[in-house]
């Protein structure tokens, strides 16, 4: 008999698009609800805000907004738990946050441990360090929230289960690079050889300037048996059952995640500049044409995005192009 039902929401969550957001939430919360019949509705980083809001939180009137906005969503929730991530402000402090929804209360809240500040990330601009675990028990077992990077060092994932967590869940806005799934899959491995716990890790998608978020979300139980990888670069509610008897998931159901590097790496590009078109509200694509393979991707990249319809390739007529560049 399997305990708990988990659902995760590896879904796109638009940058400062805080009314987009909240109802997307409250229509993944109906449908993890009354379809899934899950006991816990997870959401990545952010997914409130979208991941990420950068100068955003340092307005007043925003963290107000989003404040606001969290409570509604809160009132909402009945018959389901919620996870969902969001930035915090209290003073003058701000925090990376998610709060667990219940009942239309928030009942707990818990604050990123490790703040990255290297390669694409800059958190300690904006936020400053929580130092509390959280732990709350939902349809008899206790589960232990981290956010993204906790889970890459094991400070936070060690105190979650001094707290008694048994199960971690960890909520996501992880970038891709090349071959990220097996960093990922190395971290999990790790921190269940360091607690004996499984872990949970969603992951957002959506491409945001220079970002994508490849989704790929992943599990690992108790006996350290990794799942596959969830899909690649797509939007999809996911729904893993935990039996806290056996330590296990009952057989995950998801489509699998390609892993081939070619592959991924042609949909992370494709995802990039669709959102990127898409978000900036752009409806087609120019581009110099030449007899070049990086052109020719280039183009073909562009075709997949927006649709061949809506690219215009440009060929400078000149002496010097040659005849094997027009053909």
């Amino acid at each position: 008999m399997f305990e708990l039902k988990i659902a995760l929401a590896q879904f796109d969550f638009e940058v400062g698009h805080i009314t987009a957001n909240h109802d997307r939430i409250l229509q993944l919360l109906v449908q993890a609800r009354d379809q899934h019949q899950a006991d816990l509705l997870v959401f990545p980083e952010l997914a409130l805000t979208g991941y990420p809001p950068e100068d955003l939180v340092l307005r007043p009137g925003f963290m107000r907004r989003t404040e606001q906005t969290l409570k509604d969503i809160a009132q909402h929730v009945q018959g389901i738990d919620v996870i969902v991530g969001h930035p915090r402000a209290e003073g003058e402090r701000r925090y990376n946050s998610v709060s667990w929804l219940r009942d239309g209360q928030v009942i707990g809240t818990y604050d990123k441990w490790d703040l990255p500040n290297y390669a694409v990330f800059d958190e300690r601009r904006y936020f400053v360090p929580g130092d509390q675990p959280l732990v709350i028990e939902v349809a008899g077992v206790r589960v232990g929230v981290l956010i993204c990077e906790d889970t890459w060092t094991p400070e936070a994932a060690r105190a979650a289960h001094q707290a008694g967590a048994q199960l971690l869940v960890s909520a996501n806005a992880s970038p891709y690079y090349m071959q990220k799934h097996l960093d990922r899959s190395q971290v999990l491995q790790d921190r269940h050889a360091e607690t004996g716990l499984p872990v949970i890790y969603l992951n957002c998608v959506g491409g945001q300037d220079e970002l994508v978020f490849d989704g790929h979300s992943l599990a690992i139980d108790g006996h350290g048996q990794l799942s596959s990888p969830a899909p690649l670069c797509q939007e999809v509610l996911l729904v893993l059952e935990y039996d806290e008897n056996s330590l296990k998931f009952d057989p995950i159901v998801w489509p699998e995640g390609t892993t081939d590097d070619l592959a991924v790496v042609y949909e992370v590009l494709t995802l990039g500049l669709r959102d990127y078109a898409r978000k900036n509200k752009f409806e087609s694509v120019v581009l110099g044409l030449s007899g070049g393979v990086d052109s020719a991707l280039t183009a073909a990249i562009a075709a997949d995005a927006v649709g061949p319809e809506n690219v215009l390739a440009v060929m400078m007529p000149s002496r010097h192009t040659a005849e094997l560049s027009l053909s």
